[in-house]
């Protein structure tokens, strides 16, 4: 096995690259780093657009991070997931109200789910990107009202993750189940192998 350096906070990326055995060291933004600001949005940016953008920020952020921490050299993997009804893209809910309105909107609908991913092996930078679709049923109110009172919406792109109570009203899916969750492995294992990394 070989090291690598996942520039992410997310759990469940950290948990998909454990289930395909890769070795990983978090390699998370300093204090004085505005980490948010790298994903605000542009007027009229296409969310497949969006979401390849933020990863290409991200990767370069964490390149120069590593750079900077004196820590051994190894490549560096991040990743931004966004889901999209139509061109409006659906981030992370401010609040609780914000959550239910995202919900609601998604209710019954189907919607796309893109997960950029990038990878640094020290010299080029290589990216994938994962589009897959997600159809609700019909979410009764008080269905959205349980699932934002249990706080899982929070943190979340489109206010939900669908290994969570919530799949019990997901219809159907198309594409990528893990980069659904955040990372899709096959597109990922192919970037970590061209990379050099062994797992």
């Amino acid at each position: 096995m070989s090291l690598l350096y996942l520039a992410s906070q997310s759990p469940r990326r950290r948990q998909l690259l454990e289930q395909i055995g890769v070795a990983h060291a978090l390699l998370l933004p300093e204090p004085h780093e505005d980490a948010e600001a790298l994903e605000a949005e542009r007027p009229g940016e296409a969310p497949r657009d969006y979401v390849q953008r933020v990863t290409r920020a991200k990767l370069r952020a964490a390149v120069r991070r590593l750079a900077a921490s004196g820590r051994p050299p190894a490549p560096v993997l991040c990743a931004d997931t966004t889901v999209a009804l139509g061109r409006a893209i659906l981030a992370k809910p401010q609040d609780s109200a914000h959550a239910r309105e995202m919900l609601q909107r998604l209710s019954g609908r189907t919607h796309h789910v893109y997960t950029a991913v990038g990878v640094h092996d020290g010299k080029r930078s290589r990216y994938a990107l994962s589009d897959s679709t997600v159809r609700f049923a019909r979410l009764p109110a008080a269905e959205i009202e349980r699932y934002v009172a249990g706080g899982e919406p929070f943190g979340k792109a489109g206010g939900y993750a669908i290994q969570s109570g919530i799949a019990a009203w997901i219809a159907r899916i198309e594409g990528s189940y893990s980069g659904i969750m955040g990372l899709p492995l096959f597109e990922t294992a192919q970037l970590l192998r061209q990379a050099g990394v062994r797992f």
